[in-house]
C-alpha cells in the first residue's frame, strides 16, 4: 500500500522524494490545500473508496504513515 501511496503522491508533486522520511509534508512545503484535494480523489479512485469529509484534514495526511493508517480505516 505504501508504494502505492508514494506513487500518487510523485504524480502529484513530482518534484519531491516522497521516499524521503519526512515528519510533515504540508509544513515541509510539499503538499498544499490543492494538492490534498487532489490527493483524496486519488486514493479515492486508487483503493476504490470513499474518505468521507471529517477525515480530510491534515494530520491524516502529513506522512506516508498517517496516510496508511487513514486508509487502513476505510477499506476492508
Amino acid at each position: 500500500m505504501n508504494d502505492k501511496i508514494v506513487s500518487i503522491l510523485n504524480e502529484i508533486r513530482p518534484e519531491f522524494d516522497f521516499n524521503e522520511p519526512t515528519e510533515n509534508f504540508i509544513e515541509a512545503g510539499m503538499l498544499d490545500s490543492f494538492d490534498l484535494v487532489t490527493l483524496v480523489t486519488s486514493l479515492d479512485e486508487t483503493f476504490e473508496i470513499s474518505i468521507d469529509g471529517t477525515d480530510i484534514l491534515p494530520e491524516n495526511f502529513c506522512n506516508i504513515e498517517s496516510i496508511s493508517n487513514l486508509l487502513n480505516k476505510y477499506i476492508k
